[in-house]
């Protein structure tokens, strides 16, 4: 078994590796150069033609937010300004907190956030869309993995209220009684255990506080916010902050979206649901718990309502789902076309299957039709 994970996770970084390359040599003919953690170049061709609709998009657009979905929003704005000469989508890569900021403050096209506005958010939203509001456009889903790094150990399960209690301080060793009751027959060393969260605000954050909230009531007191709630632990920026933080420090935890474990070679924990088997964190399980997810948004919003007490069986219940926020009308001239044709790409077949050959999970079809639907009558 030992043998077989590497294996896995292995051929899965290198798989994540190779598209990284590709993405560099990619970059290394771009005007975008700052690393910045932004996405963007000349949009010179590159590629033979694909199903992408240019249409009416033009000149520069700028977008921000979720770094849980960069992998993805790196893929796309490569394949998109391979087919869209003259165009540049610059993705900068920072939070949902950040993006949802900038958003509202009319700085972008549209924005990434890994859970849907607030009441307060849709009402700033109203002073940037001036006729319409902001709404969100479910586009990219996937676990969260819970990475962890422990020298002689490869394989690690965990439940919902043993997670809890290790990100609220409670459990501080690795031989702890509740990991050992879990891990049968594990050696787990008496190492103090180093706990990572995000510095800033994180929609990431959110879903994980709304999954331990739901799962596991007794033991997670805390309300689901972006902003890291519980004392102790240890802060890192960003998703790839948190990863490398767990691939270097012996001993250490923490969360972030699974292409980051795959390209880093970050083991993972399975999860214990309560159903017949503990649960990996890989895409084809977070699509069987996402598929359940149901519309709660009204209009043309379509924030999503997902279960995190599910216990079907290879269900990975610690998922999120990362929403393009865009104005409903409102929308500004020179920017609409481009976000009309971009996010059209985005949730095609074409693009949605970029996902899962980028370690995510496709929004489940029924939903998709309603966000492409959505994109066509932005105004």
């Amino acid at each position: 078994m030992k043998l077989q994970r590497k294996n896995r996770l292995r051929a899965t970084a290198l798989g994540a590796l190779a598209v990284s390359g590709a993405l560099v040599l990619t970059a290394c003919g771009s005007d975008n150069n700052s690393g910045d953690g932004s996405t963007g170049g000349s949009g010179e061709k590159t590629s033979a033609a694909s199903n992408i609709k240019c249409d009416d998009a033009k000149g520069q657009l700028r977008a921000s937010g979720s770094s849980a979905q960069k992998n993805a929003m790196d893929l796309w704005v490569k394949n998109y300004m391979a087919a869209c000469s003259g165009v540049e989508i610059n993705y900068k890569s920072s939070s949902s907190g950040e993006g949802i900021i900038a958003f509202n403050q009319g700085t972008v096209g549209f924005a990434g956030s890994d859970s849907a506005l607030k009441p307060e958010e849709v009402a700033d939203s109203k002073k940037t869309c001036k006729t319409g509001q902001g709404i969100n456009l479910p586009m990219v889903g996937g676990p969260i993995a819970v990475g962890f790094h422990l020298e002689g150990v490869d394989s690690l399960t965990l439940d919902a209220p043993t997670l809890a209690k290790i990100f609220d301080n409670k459990i501080k060793k690795w031989n702890d009684p509740a990991i050992a009751k879990l891990n049968d027959g594990a050696k787990l060393p008496d190492k103090a255990i180093q706990a990572f969260h995000r510095s800033e605000d994180s929609g990431t954050t959110q879903n994980l506080g709304k999954y331990l909230g739901a799962a596991a009531p007794s033991d997670w007191k805390y309300e689901a916010e972006k902003k890291w709630p519980a004392p102790g632990g240890q802060a890192a920026s960003g998703s790839s902050g948190v990863a490398a933080q767990v691939k270097q420090v012996d001993g250490a935890i923490g969360y972030f979206e699974l292409s980051y474990a795959a390209s880093q070679d970050i083991s993972t924990v399975d999860i214990n649901t309560g159903g017949a088997a503990p649960v990996k964190a890989t895409s084809e399980n977070a699509s069987k718990a996402i598929a359940a997810a149901k519309v709660k948004g009204t209009g043309k919003d379509l924030a999503l309502d997902l279960d995190y007490t599910t216990k079907a069986e290879g269900a990975y219940p610690l998922v999120l789902v990362t929403y393009e926020v865009v104005c409903d009308t409102g929308n500004k001239a020179d920017t609409l076309g481009t976000v009309k044709s971009f996010l059209t790409y985005t949730a095609s077949d074409e693009g949605q299957k970029v996902l899962s050959e980028a370690g995510y999970a496709p929004i489940p079809a029924e939903i998709n039709a309603k966000v492409r639907e959505t994109i066509g009558s932005l105004s």
